[in-house]
């Protein structure tokens, strides 16, 4: 008589099997096998992933993300040198990605602060936030090379016309002209909002 499935996991002591035998059982959806790894590796991860973050919350976050793309790749999932191997490269490329997430969200709130400081408010407020980062990065994106390193050095890193002058090695002149040129193409790309809201101000 063949012994159910459940009946035989109920006989394995899964502290004593090795990595590569947990990661055939969790293969065949062994709960007891993932839960044995989760308990085996979860401190480790958290450390790291703490010293990495220097946020135990978000550090808490990415270890059970961690997991839990583990145990929704587990039927195809190929471990190769051993758990506390996969789960450090794991670690690392989630911070990672986690950062570049956070450096984008930042850069683009920056360009949202940026066009607020040069519309009215009113005319702000009718664009939803995802709208407006958008449309913002593509009108930038659009000006001349030189044009759009004053522009950025001017309203995202905080330059004066002379610094920038002095940075690109041109007259004010020259930096004022860049603005301007800037200025109006901003103002002919977002010009339809005008029967939405005041006249758009510019700096």
């Amino acid at each position: 008589m063949f012994h159910s499935i459940s009946a035989v996991r109920n006989t394995i002591c899964y502290g004593a099997l090795s990595d590569q035998e947990l990661s055939g059982l969790i293969q065949v959806d062994d709960e007891a096998a993932f839960n044995e790894i989760y308990k085996r590796y979860w401190e480790r991860l958290y450390v790291v992933a703490r010293h990495r973050t220097d946020d135990g919350y978000e550090a808490e976050e990415i270890v059970q993300d961690i997991f839990c793309n583990l145990w929704r790749k587990r039927s195809e999932f190929v471990l190769t040198k051993g758990f506390l191997n996969y789960f450090s490269v794991a670690v690392k490329f989630e911070v990672i990605n986690r950062l570049a997430k956070k450096n984008r969200e930042n850069r683009l709130k920056k360009e949202v602060s940026v066009f607020s400081s040069l519309t009215d408010e009113s005319t702000t407020d009718q664009l939803n936030f995802n709208e407006l980062q958008s449309q913002l990065a593509l009108t930038i994106k659009v000006l001349p090379e030189k044009c759009m390193l004053v522009f950025k050095l001017k309203h995202e890193e905080g330059y004066s016309q002379k610094q920038i002058a002095e940075e690109l090695n041109i007259a004010e002149k020259t930096v004022e002209a860049h603005l301007a040129k800037a200025r109006k193409t901003i103002r002919i790309k977002f010009g339809y909002l005008s029967a939405m809201a005041k006249t758009l101000l510019f700096l």
